[in-house]
């Protein structure tokens, strides 16, 4: 039986009676460029100091002086949808991103993932005989699907990746990250000075190093997603001192002094108008002067971020210099979106557990307290939204809307073999435009059939006829936004834009309308004395809408997803040691509910210590483990406030039941107790809880990773006796106390 029916050669009884056939080796195009896409996450059109900037960013410029450095380039307002339209070509609801991938929900648009029928570059150019390799933030996969089962066919692997090194989600800790190399997760030890911009740029560096020692003759393709500039801002001390004092003017002055060096270098039109304060935003002269220390030092630290991120970035073209192949690379640099307002008002300490949503904003005093200590690894800053109207210098609005605050985007291409004109670039173009403009200059088109799937038609115009020609009118035609509500298209230099309102009737919006071709700002509306035009846009978002799968408009955020039902979630778990770690929306969800952990333990001789269960972080979380012989559980509300109850002497060596529970009461608060053998030893009360989402870290068992969550150890503080099993059970949303003391700390 001839097991390749696609065989043309012939099999006789011998060799001698047959002729072999091996199939072509792909190979490239003639005078293929190496392609990197350098991605930023929440860096403002103002940032970069090309685009009128005072942040240090010398790398970046000087790829935007010997390229191409476009003015009206767009996004979508969030980093998933942009990053789904990057890499595929269409609009973001046409493959199943509308939102990012934690808001799945129950329709085509919003599938959390991207669609089959919509190939990747990393798969068209792999047939193209590329090397695909990516690095950084991931963030298109469904957050369900992040467990060490996976199923893996929407991770980086599964969408034409040859090589991964990054992190799921929509952010990680710069100090402590979350890290996977390719279909599964790892918990390196990293050295004391260690920050993730400068591993992704070292891991990036060494693939295209290896690549080039084995295939040289082959280009590659590198998505380089950084971690940066996304909350939360750590940077190192050396670099946010070389910003000290240049923010004491405040945002307001800052800001002007931006739109004038925007002017003044054309990277906006001299006669562009620079809008009110976005409504929220303080007056810095309104400040108290407590609150404006904080935020002048959050600003340094979202300078030096910026400013560190560019420095590695240096050292990735230092290596394309030295290697050679730096005449013949072409690299994309954009912001996946505007600057983000998530910060609120006078931004937070530590926004990782959400305590300003949950329970109110940061004290004023926490914030003046934590002003040395910011950027480092006891905090998970972000700054004030008057700094994020900054980074959008001139535009309105931030993030999530979508007006320019939120859609438009520095862009960057430098390909010194194909782009022999540098400058300013104002043609409009979007996103879903930088695939098609790859694929123009390889002079080939994206598959109609990929893997026996139909696929989705690309949807957007090359850019590469700006190359050439930088002063040509724009190709493109008409471009549609939404995102939870807000919605927006740009037509011909027209654009009409409502910024929705959370639960209200779609129906009564008020829609806005501005002519950009002559108000880069979108300072003047004109929607009363043009509704005609105004009408003509409206009905052609709803056109655009219908044709590229973005209904039904969903103003949900997390309230979207559908996830599984509650009986298809166990309420039991059962945790071992040496279990790859547990993504946070994957652990048992503890949100409001009472539960136990018990462990299976052999206590030996001497030194019995090391961790049973932890999950979080030294900001929030809980953990269970055993220190000079003493059991202890750390309940972390804050790194400030945590609750301890322990053991009040060693545990003798053999083995021991080791349980925590923790009992909910109806009023939020909570009782920790601690037993061990079923002999209750250590109670006390928890004044305040968390939900599971308030916690950025995952579960592990037998172990600590990241950075501790609990007191007086160093990770990973392995278990030293034997850790049988760990069992996790979960009770109903608001438990009764179980016993008389428990009863009498509720009671109190």
């Amino acid at each position: 039986m001839n097991y390749d029916s696609n065989f043309p050669g012939r099999i006789g009884p011998t060799f001698r009676e047959s002729r072999p056939w091996t199939p072509e080796p792909l190979r490239a195009p003639g005078g293929a460029p190496d392609v990197i896409f350098l991605v930023l996450d929440d860096v403002g059109f103002s940032d970069l100091g090309c685009f009128g900037s005072e942040i240090h960013t010398p790398n970046m410029d000087r790829l935007a002086a010997g390229g191409a450095q476009y003015t009206n380039f767009h996004v979508t307002s969030m980093c998933s949808p942009t990053r789904a339209c990057l890499v595929t070509g269409r609009n973001a609801h046409s493959v199943g991103m509308g939102t990012i991938a934690e808001w799945a929900g129950g329709y085509p648009s919003y599938r959390g993932h991207i669609s089959q029928r919509a190939a990747t570059v990393a798969e068209m150019l792999r047939e193209h005989a590329y090397a695909t390799l990516a690095v950084g933030k991931w963030h298109l996969t469904p957050m369900n699907e992040v467990t060490p089962a996976g199923p893996f066919h929407n991770w980086p692997l599964g969408r034409g990746f040859d090589r991964w090194y990054g992190f799921h989600g929509a952010f990680t800790d710069q100090w402590n990250p979350e890290l996977f190399v390719d279909n599964h997760a790892i918990e390196p030890v990293l050295p004391k000075d260690y920050h993730l911009s400068e591993d992704l740029v070292d891991r990036a560096i060494d693939l295209v190093k290896n690549h080039a020692a084995s295939a040289a003759q082959r280009p590659y393709f590198l998505y380089l997603a950084m971690g940066a500039c996304h909350w939360p801002h750590h940077v190192p001390q050396k670099v946010i001192a070389k910003y000290r004092g240049n923010y004491a003017a405040g945002w307001d002055a800052v800001r002007e002094q931006r739109a004038a060096r925007q002017r003044a270098m054309g990277v906006v039109p001299a006669n562009t108008v620079l809008p009110p304060r976005n409504p929220g935003v303080l007056a810095w002269e309104d400040l108290a002067d407590e609150d404006r220390a904080f935020a002048e030092r959050s600003q340094e630290l979202y300078a030096g971020f910026l400013d560190h991120t560019d420095q590695q970035i240096g050292r990735l073209l230092a290596h394309l210099e030295a290697s050679g192949r730096m005449e013949n690379t072409l690299i994309v640099l954009l912001s996946d979106n505007g600057a983000s307002p998530e910060g609120g008002p006078l931004g937070v300490v530590s926004l990782n557990a959400r305590k300003h949503i949950y329970h109110g904003p940061e004290s004023r005093e926490e914030r003046t307290a934590a002003i040395p200590k910011l950027g480092g690894p006891r905090t998970y800053p972000h700054y004030a939204q008057g700094w994020a109207q900054l980074s959008n210098t001139p535009l309105k609005w931030y993030k999530m809307n979508t007006y320019g605050g939120g859609v438009r985007s520095p862009l960057i291409v430098h390909w010194p073999r194909g782009i022999r004109q540098s400058g300013v670039r104002t043609q409009y173009h979007h996103v879903i435009d930088v695939l098609p403009t790859i694929l123009d200059l390889l002079g080939k088109e994206a598959p109609s059939i990929y893997k026996g799937v139909e696929q989705v038609p690309v949807q957007g115009v090359s850019m590469r006829y700006t190359f050439a020609h930088p002063q040509a009118p724009t190709r493109k035609i008409t471009q549609h936004f939404e995102l939870t509500g807000d919605r927006a298209i740009w037509h011909r230099g027209w654009k009409a834009v409502v910024k929705h309102e959370q639960g209200a009737d779609f129906a009564n919006d008020a829609w806005e309308l501005y002519h950009l071709d002559e108000d880069f700002s979108e300072s003047h509306n004109v929607a009363q004395e043009q509704p005609q035009k105004l009408k003509e846009l409206v009905d052609l978002w709803w056109t655009e809408a219908r044709e590229y799968g973005v209904l039904p408009l969903d103003d949900r955020k997390w309230g979207r997803e559908t996830g599984a039902p509650p009986e298809a979630r166990p309420d039991r778990y059962r945790f071992v040691p040496g279990l790859d770690r547990i993504d946070r929306i994957n652990a048992p969800d503890m949100t409001d509910r009472s539960f136990t952990v018990t462990a299976d333990v052999e206590i030996p001789q001497v030194n019995a210590e090391g961790v049973l269960l932890a999950f979080g972080s030294a900001l929030a979380g809980f953990v269970l483990f055993l220190r000079e012989g003493h059991a202890v559980h750390e309940y972390v509300y804050s790194d400030e406030v945590r609750y301890i109850v322990r053991t009040p002497q060693p545990l003798a060596a053999g083995r021991h039941t080791i349980r925590h529970a923790f009992v909910r009461g109806q009023s939020g608060g909570a009782v920790s107790s601690l037993y061990v053998d079923d002999v209750l030893v250590d109670s006390c009360l928890v004044h305040r809880t968390w939900p599971n989402r308030a916690v950025q870290s995952g579960l592990t068992c037998g172990r600590d990773s990241g950075s501790p969550v609990g007191t007086g150890y160093d990770v990973p503080f392995a278990f030293s006796g034997t850790l049988h099993e760990v069992i996790v059970e979960l009770a109903p949303s608001v438990g009764a106390p179980s016993g008389a003391a428990e009863a009498a700390l509720m009671e109190e």
